[in-house]
């Protein structure tokens, strides 16, 4: 695996607006369903805090930390359907950690949907722990309402 993580920089708006536009047409893995406005995503994309993983120059995974002035980051990630199970995910969770650590944070949480369990593995791989559900949470297109599994890793 030739894949390199780095923080995301102004020339990568548009390559991670289109991975998100990409992994939102799955329906499964994040909230955000299509349509995505990939050019209103991109000009909005907040490059603080952002990590991606590149691969032969594509951009194949990102990883987002939203940090609070309360100590702790929130964090999303997305990564290519045929990059998944490859160590992109991984990668990307251990410079996030790293990041966060640097900064002085004290945690990290997330959101990911009781279903997409091998995410929930790679949390659990990193030593984050189910810390409550949201139910009935997320209202999809189709008109279901999905949980929400919190998880949280203390720094």
């Amino acid at each position: 695996m030739n894949v390199v993580v780095r923080s995301s920089r102004e020339n990568d708006r548009l390559a991670l607006a289109r991975l998100f536009a990409e992994v939102a047409e799955e329906r499964d893995g994040i909230a955000t369903e299509p349509p995505v406005d990939v050019a209103g995503r991109a000009a909005s994309w907040r490059l603080e805090g952002d990590l991606l993983a590149e691969a032969d120059g594509r951009v194949v995974g990102a990883i987002h930390v939203e940090a609070s002035r309360h100590g702790y980051g929130e964090i999303g990630m997305a990564v290519a359907r045929e990059w998944r199970g490859r160590g992109v995910g991984s990668a990307l969770l251990a410079a996030a950690v790293e990041w966060a650590r640097q900064r002085g944070l004290h945690k990290l949480s997330l959101s990911v949907f009781p279903h997409n369990e091998a995410a929930i593995a790679l949390y659990r791989k990193f030593g984050f722990v189910e810390e409550g559900r949201l139910v009935k949470q997320y209202r999809r297109q189709s008109g279901e309402l999905w949980d929400a599994i919190e998880m949280g890793l203390l720094l």
